[in-house]
């Protein structure tokens, strides 16, 4: 996982659920200033909290030394938390110690976080520029859906679709102000920025 040609070896990993999240959090740090690349910072999806295990004992090997960090969604804390204990970072570990030690909690998770820091306003301009008024209209007519939170509404809209999801997500992170990205996300790009101990 080192670094090797223009970019500087890697001195900080940031393990994440899934691409989405590295799309996210990568997109993120551009709209905040930041190359992660650039600043050695590798975005690592593990397809799902219960991998956090198996790549923590890797990195142990293959890279020692090196920062780690990482996204979760808040209902796979307890998956978090024990794995995080087998690797050595401490036993009973609450959401503030494990931010202390670089993992944060979305809530639900970061595509929830992300769509309640855009505004409805914002939600239904990108809607408009995608295209998608007219199935969007139709989902939020269906009676599962009808009267529920504009925000649970999106979310299950964008998940409903391949492809949906991320093309949200990017257009999300590109339009909402950086001060509004959502709490995990700034804390974790504090954590592995450089000079950070």
């Amino acid at each position: 996982m080192s670094g090797q040609g223009q970019f500087p070896a890697v001195r900080a990993i940031v393990l994440v659920e899934g691409v989405t999240d590295e799309l996210a959090l990568t997109l993120a740090a551009r709209r905040s200033g930041r190359d992660l690349k650039a600043e050695g910072v590798s975005v690592v999806p593990i397809n799902g909290a219960h991998a956090l295990s198996r790549f923590l004992r890797r990195l142990a090997a293959e890279e020692p030394g090196v920062r780690l960090a990482g996204l979760y969604d808040e209902g796979e804390e307890e998956v978090i938390r024990a794995a995080l204990e087998r690797a050595g970072y401490g036993p009973n570990l609450d959401r503030s110690q494990l931010e202390g030690v670089g993992f944060f909690a979305c809530i639900a998770d970061l595509e929830d976080e992300l769509i309640r820091a855009a505004s409805e306003s914002d939600l239904s301009r990108l809607i408009e520029l995608a295209g998608d008024a007219q199935p969007w209209r139709t989902f939020r007519n269906q009676q599962a859906w009808r009267g529920r939170p504009v925000n649970q509404q999106f979310r299950r809209f964008i998940r409903s679709v391949s492809e949906r999801n991320s093309r949200y997500i990017r257009a999300i992170v590109e339009t909402i102000d950086p001060a509004r990205l959502p709490r995990p996300l700034r804390l974790l790009l504090d954590y592995v920025e450089p000079g950070q101990a």
